[in-house]
């Protein structure tokens, strides 16, 4: 598996550093974007997303305050599937209904321990195909159909 790719904004900073730590002690390879002097949650969103849209990341985390931001700007790249989660459920069925390739949090939403916890639900999910995959699917027709966008499941 390539490295997971994490990015955040000066909100999530403290987040961010929990689930770096979190992810290399359970042995994964981590690529932090980091965060440059005034980038706003959108700057980084994007170049995190067109990582995984260009296939160097499979799986990637955004934090910023509150999620939101980090989601709505990463599913603006063909290709992405970003999903904002802070339960458990929520994470295991963006990957295993939607394929969702980024996970966004938030650090004014969720604390450190739960955010590990649905980080791991996250990565222990896989897609499951089946009904879902032609929804998927319809969700990558509609990136191809506004945006030329090659499919990335």
């Amino acid at each position: 598996m390539t490295a997971i790719g994490i990015g955040a904004d000066d909100a999530a900073l403290e987040l961010k550093g929990v689930l770096i730590e979190h992810l290399k002690e359970k042995g994964y390879e981590v690529q932090d974007y980091g965060i440059k002097e005034g980038a706003d949650y959108p700057d980084v969103a994007v170049e995190v997303a067109e990582a995984v849209a260009r296939g160097e990341h499979e799986r990637a985390i955004l934090c910023c305050g509150t999620g939101l931001g980090m989601s709505i700007t990463a599913n603006k790249v063909p290709g992405v599937r970003a999903a904002q989660c802070h339960d458990v459920y929520s994470a295991e069925r963006a990957r295993k209904s939607n394929n969702a390739q980024v996970l966004t949090m938030g650090q004014r939403v969720i604390g450190p321990e739960a955010a590990k916890t649905v980080l791991d639900a996250w990565l222990e999910s896989e897609f499951a195909g089946g009904s879902s995959a032609k929804k998927v699917e319809k969700m990558e027709a509609i990136d191809r159909r506004y945006h030329g966008a090659a499919s990335s499941s």
